[in-house]
């Protein structure tokens, strides 16, 4: 990078100070920031986040296994609501179909907290689990992930349209960080090659 005179692009950092954060009345926190899973559809990651446009913020929800990274459903919405991470569960469950039961770890947003979006939890076979309040770093992984995403594919300034940014967020997560973005997790290869490489060993078992 020094050679060709690049330089990487990093946000500005806030100072945060130290709060442990009060526990979940909904669910426990049973993942306990151990973010390391020896397979895939062990636990799943999820969170919010939002991104400027001309015509207002896009909402873009998202679900990670925390195996090797991946994105494992996402939705995106104009509204922040339960809509929006039920559709982005729905997306990845049907997507993976888990054959058992998978923790599933989210803040304490109302969104995760309501009702219907805990009988779909149920309904699905998910354990439920949830950070502490006010405790970002118990879902550093979803936090880390959108960091990344604003400083690869997000402009300075936004989006001109809600359209505009619906198609680069689907490029990134289906054309680029899935399938070739590589990650320091998997030893610098892509969440899908790293998972391939898995299901590839188990065969040679």
């Amino acid at each position: 990078m020094k050679a060709e005179g690049l330089k990487a692009q990093r946000s500005a950092k806030a100072p945060r100070p130290y709060y442990g954060g009060k526990p979940g009345m909904v669910a426990q926190n049973g993942l306990a920031r151990d973010f390391n899973v020896d397979a895939p559809n062990q636990c799943w990651v999820s969170d919010i986040t939002y991104v400027k446009t001309g015509e207002g913020f896009l909402y873009l929800a998202v679900v990670i296994d925390l195996f090797v990274r991946n994105v494992v459903g996402w939705s995106m919405s104009v509204r922040i609501n339960e809509e929006l991470v039920m559709n982005a569960l729905s997306a990845a469950y049907w997507r993976r179909k888990p054959q058992s039961t998978v923790m599933f770890h989210s803040d304490q947003g109302s969104q995760y907290t309501s009702a219907n979006f805990r009988s779909l939890l149920k309904d699905l076979n998910f354990e439920p689990s949830m950070s502490r309040r006010g405790n970002c770093w118990d879902n550093a992984v979803a936090e880390s992930f959108f960091s990344n995403l604003k400083k690869e594919c997000v402009p300075k300034k936004g989006f001109k349209t809600r359209d505009e940014a619906r198609q680069v967020i689907f490029h990134y997560i289906e054309m680029f960080y899935n399938p070739i973005r590589r990650h320091t997790h998997n030893d610098r290869c892509s969440p899908a090659n790293a998972e391939a490489a898995y299901f590839q060993n188990l065969k040679t078992v």
